[in-house]
């Protein structure tokens, strides 16, 4: 995998925002079935203020741009979901550290140290059915794929396949975690909304790299 430049983690980062924007009434709608249904709203609303405030990030490095995003997120989403998205982003901008390209190696790390901060925020693990279940199955996939030689276009076809068969696979979980827990049982049945909403953004980000990002 060649290095990934701060122009494509600029492609990858405003593609999240806008699938989040364009999925609010979806992801709302799956967050209905067991939760408080404010998963979609919370999402789009902090991700508008990305958007809004999208020429005004500091690009010194990637490292910084990340953080800067997580702080935006963090502050403008409501919920559960900014902490914990705030907290990925971050995460994953502290590991980048200063520097204007990144290895497929370092975006592993990168995703890695995400997945643990939102363990630690969120007090949850994989199969707790939250996002967790398709973040950590997805990074294993990238991993394997850079180490069976994929160039980025092909890790991220594969792991937007991962991230969409793990979140349907938490349709026969029940929820540990958030507003989904205290429906117990009943939770069993329903795809969790944070998962499926990795998922789609997930392949809004492979659709628009095989568009744009190689170039």
């Amino acid at each position: 995998m060649s290095s990934t430049t701060q122009q494509q983690v600029d492609l990858v980062v405003r593609t999240i925002a806008q699938a989040a924007v364009d999925n609010e009434k979806y992801f709302g709608d799956l967050d209905a079935v067991v939760g408080d249904g404010d998963f979609g709203y919370s999402l789009a609303r902090g991700f508008e203020n990305v958007l809004a405030g999208w020429d005004d990030v500091d690009r010194t490095d990637i490292g910084t741009f990340l953080k800067k995003i997580g702080m935006v997120v963090t502050a403008r989403i409501g919920g559960t979901s900014g902490p914990i998205w705030g907290t990925a982003f971050m995460r994953a901008g502290m590991t980048a550290g200063a520097t204007d390209t990144l290895t497929g190696e370092q975006v592993v790390a990168m995703l890695r140290a995400a997945v643990e901060g939102i363990k630690a925020r969120g007090q949850a693990d994989v199969g707790d059915k939250t996002l967790l279940d398709v973040l950590v199955p997805v990074t294993d996939r990238l991993e394997a794929e850079l180490a069976a030689g994929a160039d980025a276009a092909q890790a991220l076809t594969a792991m937007a396949a991962t991230a969409r068969e793990a979140a349907e696979a938490t349709v026969d979980m029940v929820a540990r975690r958030g507003r989904a827990s205290y429906t117990g049982e009943r939770s069993r049945g329903s795809v969790d909304a944070g998962a499926m909403g990795v998922a789609v953004i997930l392949g809004r980000v492979d659709e628009a790299w095989q568009r744009e990002g190689a170039s």
